[in-house]
């Protein structure tokens, strides 16, 4: 079976508009997460959020071409230029029906379907732009990508909410070990930091209240969480056939062995009791990785910050590994990004194969007062940690009861 490997990285966050930004400062331990801009949000409850800041698409986007694309797009557009340069590829050097785009993206592009629905309301349905549906369906983020650079292999886009991003990386990872492909852009964007998304979120009671510590509001595995805090970004993932990378003289950061997907089949919003979807999720990826659980070194947690997600997940870790679970090495990068949706499992397994690249792990902060049913993990809450780290795993879980987990590899040729 073929392998597959990692050669670029791209990312846009709350933190950084590139790769290094982001992962200087989640080293550091700083928050991305404030007071939100972008619309006015008086007669919000919720008031915060992890925006990108100072968002400038027209250094890498031709800026006739912005005004067709919604945010969701423009993130992922420019994550994917990131990615592309980093993995110093020419994709004209190879057969373009042999490269494919899989990106994930759980809501797609929900400002423009605000913006559009407002004319609509008030001045009618011929005040509607024709550019509304291929800039408001999630698929255009896959779409886009091909377009840009001309690929026409597999190409389509993931929605299965908060795991789309970690599912079209696990997509792109079959689609290269069964010859689908030889190389995949993949990654997740989203854009949701938006006035009726927020409504909506915080109407269902999941996203935090603490206005006024916005840089204390996400606080995964704590006992004083009150639920998450929605954010917007993306990342985009270069996977290579092994001997493709190979013979192009590619630097690597890691290879992806294992995938796991499973259902709960149990509710809309909370997840299985004692988080049975997310183990099976995890047992389903370490098996494909053909590694023992006790050569798992360290776990890039879901860790939303909400009640159930946080006690469930620790619950499955601990029951999956046994013994093995005091020795894990475990964080939540929401702690500082918030939640990016289907974005999140794309920008995580970022951070996982940053882990595995400088043999360090960032900090969960935020975490002063564990909740007890999380007890017995070892959650970094004390700085960024060295770490050698051979095999590593990381979780995504979403509403309706989608359970991702993608198992990465110190890379040995």
């Amino acid at each position: 079976m073929r392998r597959v490997v990692i050669t670029g990285l791209g990312a846009i966050t709350p933190l950084g508009d590139d790769v290094k930004t982001t992962w200087d400062k989640l080293l550091k331990g700083e928050s991305g997460i404030d007071s939100i801009k972008s619309f006015d949000t008086t007669h919000h409850t919720v008031k915060i959020a992890g925006e990108v800041k100072n968002f400038q698409p027209e250094t890498k986007i031709d800026p006739k071409k912005l005004k067709r694309l919604d945010r969701c797009v423009q993130l992922c557009l420019y994550a994917a230029h990131e990615a592309v340069e980093d993995a110093n590829i020419d994709f004209d050097q190879h057969d373009k029906t042999q490269i494919g785009v899989i990106i994930g993206s759980g809501i797609g592009g929900l400002l423009t379907w605000e913006a559009e629905h407002v004319k609509f309301v008030n001045q009618g349905p011929a005040r509607v732009s024709p550019f509304l549906i291929p800039m408001m369906i999630p698929d255009m983020t896959s779409g886009y990508v091909a377009i840009y650079w001309g690929l026409k292999g597999p190409n389509y886009t993931t929605t299965s909410a908060c795991a789309s991003g970690a599912n079209a990386i696990g997509d792109a990872f079959r689609a290269i070990k069964y010859g689908d492909a030889d190389i995949v852009v993949s990654g997740g964007a989203e854009a949701p930091v938006t006035t009726f998304a927020v409504a909506g979120f915080s109407n269902m009671r999941a996203l935090s209240r603490r206005n006024d510590e916005p840089q204390k509001a996400s606080r995964p595995f704590d006992k004083a969480r009150d639920g998450f805090v929605i954010a917007e970004g993306a990342a985009i993932l270069i996977l290579e056939e092994m001997e493709c990378a190979q013979k192009r003289g590619a630097r690597v950061y890691g290879e992806l062995v294992g995938y796991g997907a499973t259902g709960d089949g149990y509710h809309i919003t909370a997840p299985a009791p004692e988080g049975e979807g997310a183990r099976r999720s995890m047992e389903r990826a370490i098996k494909e990785a053909g590694c023992a659980y006790s050569a798992v070194d360290y776990i890039n947690t879901h860790g939303t910050s909400t009640d159930l997600n946080d006690k469930f997940e620790a619950k499955a870790i601990k029951d999956l590994f046994g013994e093995h679970a005091k020795k894990l090495v475990i964080n939540a990068t929401k702690s500082m990004i918030g939640h990016t949706l289907g974005a999140a499992g794309a920008i995580e397994a970022v951070a996982t194969l940053l882990s595995i690249r400088d043999g360090i792990v960032h900090p969960t902060i935020n975490l002063t007062d564990p909740d007890p049913e999380c007890e017995g993990l070892d959650l970094v809450i004390d700085g960024a940690r060295k770490v050698n780290i051979n095999y590593a795993i990381s979780n995504s879980l979403g509403f309706g009861g989608h359970n991702v987990t993608l198992c990465f590899k110190r890379f040995e040729g």
